[in-house]
């Protein structure tokens, strides 16, 4: 669903944009929109044109890639904030999506169209500014986690990945974990088997309990492969 915007309010959810000059506050009062997106709705899919920039007021969505055997891995996630860092890749490349993002927590979006986007980034210093950080921080978060997959044990990215719960019960299936960790199930499933006889973790039906935080710590700051 996509809504006009009537007032510019939503800059606040991105303070660094507040100082935007009067001629870019304008166009974009006349060109972005509102869009609202409930859980499971596919936002743009591989190989997708990218027609606008996207900065996230509320909920949460999920960028991943598919394998050519259909395996999953997490890129990253987009949460209230923040902006899509292959968005503004395909935008400034002017190419079409590498792959594909779906929605986890009903999303609250401001939309830029690609033509204002690129006049904004043309005529606007604070825009520009604004653009590029985002997407030098959201490059450096890409980089670490090619980090962890490349050089890091599953074990302790199986470990990092339970140790980021606020609360000892993960709901989570074994498939799912296996899909962040861009690994089979059933490798996960025999990982998190080894923890348990450890005693490290208890196995339940679609979730998980940590029982020694401090021993998955441990393992988490493991980097052997």
């Amino acid at each position: 669903m996509q809504m006009a915007i009537d007032h510019l309010s939503w800059l606040e959810t991105f303070p660094a944009l507040l100082g935007l000059e009067p001629n870019a506050r304008e166009l974009l009062a006349k060109s972005a929109r509102i869009v609202e997106a409930p859980v499971g709705t596919i936002g743009y899919s591989e190989g997708m044109p990218c027609n606008a920039y996207v900065l996230r007021l509320a909920g949460q969505s999920r960028v991943y890639k598919m394998s050519s055997g259909g395996r999953e891995i997490l890129l990253y996630r987009v949460a209230a904030g923040e902006t899509c860092v292959l968005t503004t890749t395909c935008l400034l490349g002017r190419s079409d999506y590498p792959a594909s993002t779906i929605v986890e927590e009903p999303i609250r979006d401001v939309i830029i169209p690609a033509a204002a986007f690129h006049q904004l980034m043309i005529d606007s210093a604070v825009f520009r500014r604004f653009v590029m950080e985002n997407y030098g921080a959201l490059i450096s978060d890409l980089i670490v986690l090619l980090d962890e997959v490349a050089f890091q044990s599953l074990d302790a990215r199986l470990a990092k990945l339970l140790l980021e719960s606020s609360t000892p019960d993960i709901s989570r299936t074994h498939q799912q974990i296996a899909a962040e960790l861009g690994t089979a199930r059933e490798v996960v499933s025999r990982q998190l088997k080894r923890f348990e006889q450890k005693g490290w973790v208890t196995l339940g039906r679609g979730h998980v309990e940590l029982l020694d935080r401090k021993a998955l710590e441990q393992m988490a700051q493991s980097s052997s492969s």
